[in-house]
């Protein structure tokens, strides 16, 4: 700890200043553009949502999608919903009128009396087709001219040229796609493939080779936001058939109307209550626990807020276990701190002491915590997976808040001569 001087709690402060503003107001710099607290997404639970009820957009003649069609088009659509991060979501199948429910809830900004607006979020449900010939304008590639279609394609995603300059899109297909795909570029070697989403034209890339394995590449002079757009926009045409949305209402939040406002009150409460504990029994440990714990909060908004993950009731009691976790960390620190002080160390030696033999049992409460976290996050879905990830952040944010930055602030505070009585540090004897 030789590199620890006085000024370092005020160098831990002022990061702390800067989370809490780009917590409080965002920040944006170029392309780069983090939300604020206020843009958090929240769930059904506490913000309400939208249920849209979808059915396929079938051709004249054409025959009806069967459950393992809509079994496979729901999957999409859970798919699509991850890269999305909303994770608070209910996808069904009526597999008697051919329909698919689907409940999300809104995303931060969204007028919350315009369903539309939300439903467009998911994407273009539009067929995605592959075709050598020119499509007429304005309408679909005739299905005896299609090549392949969206249900082929597992999926998309950019990726580096060969050259290293520039970026390309990758695709994957599925077993019959591979074949499907490895028939087309033998049929059409040196011609281009047009790629449409309904009667859209997205991308017409030439053959430049017989491709076998299931593995192609979209290149060109793309940059890499063409080459995302294109990857999401053929994701988003990757159904087995067009869906159009028959019918949608708007959803109340399950919780209440004033449940987020209930839940905060509860909160500011809470850590008020809590912050006078660690104040009166731990003094100035318990008061860098404090710093610690705002700390944590800030940075585990942050986690939740910059991706957009979509934060439910179970999430929420994910942050609050995680807080309470890290008050346990700072309550065994400081009880090692004054356990060293009452054996006749100096302050010096107890601060570093207490530090390091506390590490142990805050390590192995914080590895058993992480591994329950990725097993929910692995094998849970929904709000499961909310809890999941705010448990998993929070944990780990309250090993870096609880370890390091509360030992950095103690010590650099130790060395200031008025906080070096050891009463500060719960110790209500004279060290011998």
């Amino acid at each position: 700890m030789k590199k620890i001087n006085k000024v370092t709690f005020f160098l831990v402060i002022s990061v702390l200043l800067l989370l809490i503003s780009i917590a409080v107001c965002g920040f944006e710099m170029g392309s780069l553009s983090l939300k604020s607290a206020g843009d958090i997404r929240f769930g059904i639970d506490i913000r309400g949502g939208v249920e849209a009820v979808f059915k396929p957009k079938l051709e004249e003649g054409a025959p009806q999608p069967t459950s393992q069609d809509l079994e496979n088009a729901k999957l999409i659509i859970e798919t699509r919903m991850d890269n999305k991060n909303i994770l608070d979501r209910e996808i069904m199948i009526d597999d008697i009128n051919k329909e698919i429910f689907v409940r999300f809830p809104w995303k931060s900004g969204d007028d919350t009396s315009n369903a539309q607006q939300a439903i467009a979020e998911l994407g273009n449900t539009a067929l995605l087709t592959f075709t050598a010939v020119v499509a007429e304008e304005g309408k679909t590639p005739a299905e005896e001219t299609r090549l392949l279609t969206g249900a082929d394609v597992a999926t998309t995603y950019v990726q580096n040229n060969s050259t290293g300059i520039g970026y390309c899109v990758a695709l994957e297909f599925t077993s019959e796609g591979a074949e499907k795909f490895a028939q087309a570029t033998r049929d059409h070697l040196n011609q281009p493939l047009y790629i449409y989403m309904d009667e859209i034209p997205i991308s017409a890339p030439v053959v430049e080779s017989v491709i076998t394995g299931g593995h192609a590449q979209i290149t060109g002079d793309f940059t890499y936001d063409q080459a995302r757009e294109l990857s999401d926009t053929i994701n988003a045409g990757s159904l087995p058939f067009a869906l159009e949305s028959s019918n949608y209402s708007i959803i109340s939040p399950t919780l209440g109307s004033n449940a987020l406002e209930v839940m905060l009150d509860a909160g500011i409460i809470a850590f008020i209550i809590v912050a006078a504990y660690m104040l009166i029994f731990y003094r100035l440990p318990g008061f860098v626990a404090c710093i610690g714990l705002i700390t944590q909060l800030v940075i585990q908004i942050l986690a939740v807020s910059v991706p957009q993950i979509t934060l439910t009731l179970p999430g929420m009691a994910g942050i609050i276990l995680s807080l309470g976790m890290g008050i346990d960390t700072n309550i065994i620190i400081s009880e090692r701190i004054k356990e060293e002080l009452r054996s006749g160390k100096s302050l010096t030696a107890a601060i570093t002491i207490g530090y390091r033999r506390a590490f142990s049992a805050v390590l192995d409460g914080n590895v058993t915590t992480i591994i329950v976290a990725v097993i929910l996050m692995i094998f849970g879905s929904g709000s499961m997976l909310s809890f999941g990830y705010t448990l998993l952040t929070g944990v780990i944010i309250n090993f870096i808040s609880g370890i390091i930055a509360s030992r950095l602030m103690t010590t650099s505070l130790s060395m200031y001569k008025p906080f070096q009585a050891t009463v500060l540090y719960g110790n209500r004897r004279a060290a011998k």
